[in-house]
């Protein structure tokens, strides 16, 4: 992909490709990357996901071209991403709630005492 940018942005830090001595080396569906990021394990972990998920699409369309399993694999990850933005957006709203009852709860028994 001509004049694709190195720098992936992700909601909890910022990955850059880059060959600096620092970085770490991940594989994703075969090729190596050198990547740098907040946190080395967590940066592990997202090339992990993001290999896991390529390997098990690619298992399913062995026939499709890389870029097609990559859009694929992209996609089922931003619907990931977005299923679990709201369920934390239900679970914040559920949280927001209770908290509410118990501040009507305290203030009423502070009130009554």
């Amino acid at each position: 992909m001509s004049g694709a940018s190195p720098y992936l942005g992700a909601s909890y830090g910022t990955y850059r490709m880059t060959t600096d001595k620092r970085s770490i080396r991940v594989k994703i569906f075969g090729s190596e990357y050198p990547l740098r990021g907040d946190s080395e394990e967590f940066t592990r972990s997202v090339a992990t996901y993001v290999d896991e998920m390529i390997n098990s699409i690619h298992a399913k369309i062995p026939e499709q071209p890389t870029l097609t399993v990559a859009v694929l694999s992209a996609l089922n990850i931003t619907e990931d991403l977005f299923k679990e933005r709201e369920r934390s957006k239900a679970v914040t709203s559920l949280v927001k709630g209770e908290i509410e009852k118990l501040t009507e709860f305290m203030d009423r028994s502070l009130l009554e005492a």
